[in-house]
């Protein structure tokens, strides 16, 4: 009788996306996920081809945490892109690592910026349709200047230079609508 698979392809996402979030992405070896998932590094290697593929599917599992973090954070302001830029600063603010994965590395495993923006619910989108609705007479270039600073605020919290609060944030982003557009 063939012996039962125990270590499966989801339990080794879910160990690497536990590792890359305390250690960050560089810390993603086959050994140190084998030590996260309480295995060797044979079930690694006999569910994926090689460490690409895994940290491909790492990514996907983080692009759905920030697509799932925008979609639940609250859109209180009706500020073009001020709900944009809080979800996006707040998720930096909380997930560094991942924050740094999906949005500073080189490598987005075959996604754009806009793809991840726009997550499984068109979040982007929704912001730009949103800002023409509120009569931006160019919505994809409120869109770049807005995305100056809130991807500015963001990275800043990386290092936590980022020192304002929810209330001032929200402020600081409603002014500079109402400078940009």
């Amino acid at each position: 009788m063939p012996r039962t698979i125990s270590i499966t392809k989801e339990s080794l996402v879910e160990a690497a996306v536990s590792l890359l979030k305390r250690e960050g992405m560089d810390a993603l070896t086959a050994r140190k996920l084998a030590k996260e998932a309480g295995c060797s590094t044979q079930p690694i290697f006999r569910a994926y081809q090689n460490m690409d593929e895994l940290n491909a599917d790492v990514f996907g599992v983080c692009a759905k945490l920030f697509s799932d973090h925008c979609t639940s954070y609250p859109a209180d302001s009706k500020v073009p892109f001020v709900n944009l830029g809080l979800a996006y600063i707040s998720f930096a603010q909380t997930n560094k690592q991942v924050f740094r994965l999906l949005f500073l590395s080189d490598n987005r495993y075959g996604r754009s910026l806009v793809e991840l923006l726009n997550g499984e619910t068109g979040f982007l989108k929704e912001q730009i349709a949103s800002a023409r609705a509120e009569g931006a007479s160019d919505p994809q270039g409120l869109f770049m200047k807005m995305w100056m600073l809130i991807h500015g605020s963001a990275c800043m919290s990386l290092t936590d230079d980022y020192d304002l609060d929810i209330n001032a944030t929200r402020k600081l982003l409603e002014d500079a609508e109402r400078v940009f557009a």
